[in-house]
């Protein structure tokens, strides 16, 4: 008998002893008395259960199972484990074959360990992109001239190793142009700051990929989630290989080449290039708010397992048509302080917070001259046809220009929304959930303009410096957080809930 594939339906099966049973003799199904333990277990029904879901659906009491021979000889343990006690909420495939229905578990809610894993994993890369703040600021993230994914993880150990790396640094630009003078006690500091950082940086890929392969392995994760921690790991390996991109591109020999037309720019300052920085850091964000998303999603689903009546006030209220522009709002300004932070990411690569030390002056006015904004000096063809381009990205007063403007706009824009769920909280129509979150995002958005300011004003010291890059993170995340708090349940997890609500 050929596999007939049918629109999907949903229906919830109750786990209680072998004494009840599901009999299916040609197109009709019974069911025996509803039982009084339950476990809401959905299954998508195909071939001639179609028919006979809506007559399921429709009783307070759904269908029990027992193992019958028929029916479930030759499952595999983890689909009897299906119908334990103790089995978190699962969905199967029923189909009709040539042996009668096939069972195919797979997991609908991820257990809550993996969200706290997800969001344990999250927290060290928070960690990591701080001391990487850290490391540029003190000028030590070309210490290391080479690179060496696994040996590279031990550091020098005696002191013929320390010279030999340090008379590996003496051969870099920067110790040539700026560091002739450095002693091997100096060296040693940057030399640490940096292993540090590339040494977080295996401690991260270990720690995800080895408890994610477990998770998967011993099926702690539904598919989606199972997607998604594979897609991550290979962000971070792709994040090593971005990192020593970056760093070649301060170990370049162009920097001790002197020939230049006289009259346009040319960067003799060893330095990374601000466009692989913010690459860097960018990818940086990304796996820190993948890896929150989808921690911070697995404990939701859970909590609403939970407390299903609760869950679903809250998800009809947020089903208002109404809040579509809110919704709406609230992922534009993810957006745009995503943005924010890769302008000031600019600014860190072209050390451009060391000029126009005020606010919110710039020199005699708001902008500093047009003169200035638009130098041919840095435009490098003849022509000057990449005047504009190369002074957004490469000058350093247009790039603290655009960064002071995205900046205030962010604010601005931060105060116009949390003034908007005021509104909507007097009107019942957000949860105070969702109102107290916007709370939050105004707070990081105060904190981090004055961190910001306060950095511009004292010439970028490295404690504040460093506390405002993480602020940028921390206003992110609290964004996301919001964001999160906004969404709707899938459509197999609302359905979930709907049951466990009528049967608490």
């Amino acid at each position: 008998m050929s596999r007939e594939l049918a629109r999907p339906a949903l229906f919830f099966v109750h786990n209680v002893s072998v004494k009840s049973c599901l009999r299916a003799q040609q197109s009709l199904v019974r069911s025996c008395p509803p039982p009084t333990r339950q476990l809401a277990v959905p299954f998508r029904v195909s071939g001639f259960l179609q028919k006979t879901a809506p007559w399921l659906l429709g009783r307070q009491s759904s269908a029990s199972i027992s193992k019958g021979p028929s029916l479930f000889s030759g499952l595999s343990e983890s689909a009897k484990r299906l119908f334990s006690s103790s089995a978190a909420p699962r969905v199967a495939e029923l189909d009709i074959g040539n042996n009668g229905f096939l069972l195919r578990p797979r997991r609908v809610i991820t257990e809550k360990s993996v969200g706290y894993w997800l969001v344990g994993s999250a927290a060290l890369v928070f960690g990591i992109v701080v001391l990487g703040g850290l490391t540029r600021l003190t000028e030590s993230g070309l210490s290391i001239t080479e690179w060496k994914p696994v040996t590279g993880s031990i550091p020098p150990l005696t002191q013929g190793d320390w010279e030999a790396q340090f008379e590996k640094y003496k051969e870099s630009p920067e110790f040539k142009l700026l560091n002739s003078n450095m002693t091997l006690d100096e060296f040693k500091f940057i030399f640490f700051m940096e292993w540090a950082h590339r040494l977080w940086g295996r401690v991260i890929g270990l720690s995800f990929v080895l408890p994610g392969l477990y998770f998967i392995l011993r099926k702690k994760t539904s598919p989606r989630v199972s997607r998604r921690i594979f897609g991550i790991a290979l962000l971070i390996g792709f994040q090593g290989f971005i990192g020593w991109w970056m760093v070649t591109s301060g170990l370049s020999d162009h920097f001790l080449d002197n020939n230049t037309e006289e009259g346009k720019y040319k960067d003799n300052h060893p330095r990374v290039s601000q466009y692989r920085l913010t690459t860097h850091l960018g990818l940086a964000f990304a796996v820190y708010l993948s890896m929150l998303w989808t921690g911070l999603e697995v404990l939701k689903e859970n909590r609403w397992i939970k407390e299903p009546k609760q869950a679903l006030r809250n998800i009809s209220m947020l089903s208002n048509p109404v809040l579509k522009p809110y919704k709406y709002a609230a992922t534009g300004l993810l957006g745009l302080v995503f943005l924010t932070a890769m302008s000031g990411a600019f600014v860190a690569g072209l050390d451009a917070g060391l000029i126009y030390n005020e606010f919110p002056y710039m020199g005699e006015g708001f902008i500093p001259p047009k003169s200035e904004i638009f130098s041919t000096f840095y435009a490098r063809r003849k022509d000057d046809s990449d005047l504009i381009w190369r002074n957004l990205l490469e000058n350093p007063v247009t790039v603290q220009l655009i960064h002071r403007i995205m900046a205030t706009t962010s604010f601005l824009a931060i105060v116009g929304f949390h003034m908007l769920s005021n509104r909507l909280y007097r009107k019942n129509l957000i949860p105070r959930i969702i109102y107290r979150g916007s709370h939050g995002v105004v707070g990081f958005a105060v904190l981090q303009v004055t961190l910001g300011i306060t950095t511009l004003l004292y010439l970028v010291p490295t404690p504040i410096a460093a506390s405002h890059q993480a602020g940028s993170l921390a206003l992110l995340t609290s964004v996301l957080i919001l964001c999160m708090r906004m969404r709707r349940p899938r459509g197999a997890i609302q359905a979930l809930l709907g049951t466990l609500a009528r049967t608490k």
